[in-house]
C-alpha cells in the first residue's frame, strides 16, 4: 500500500528526530492514512479509497462528489 492518499495527495515528510541532547537524526512523519469505503451517487456503488484524516472530514462535509471534483482538476 502506497502512504499516499487518494483525494488529497499528502505524502510522508521529513524532518528530524531531535533528542533532549539536540542530536538531530533524520526521520519520516507518515500522514495519517485509512482505508474507507465510500457511496458515490454517481456509480451507485461503493468506492474503497485510501485516505487522510482530513480528506475524511472534507468529504463528511462537502460530500464525496464534490471533494473528488475539487481534487481531480488539480
Amino acid at each position: 500500500m502506497s502512504k499516499v492518499c487518494s483525494i488529497t495527495k499528502k505524502r510522508p515528510m521529513s524532518g528530524n528526530h531531535v533528542s533532549h541532547a539536540k542530536n538531530h537524526v533524520k526521520r519520516r512523519f507518515m500522514p495519517n492514512l485509512q482505508t474507507k469505503r465510500f457511496w458515490d451517487p454517481v456509480k451507485k456503488t461503493y468506492v474503497k479509497l485510501v485516505v487522510s484524516a482530513k480528506a475524511i472530514k472534507l468529504i463528511d462535509k462537502i460530500g464525496f462528489t464534490a471533494a473528488m471534483e475539487k481534487f481531480n482538476k488539480q
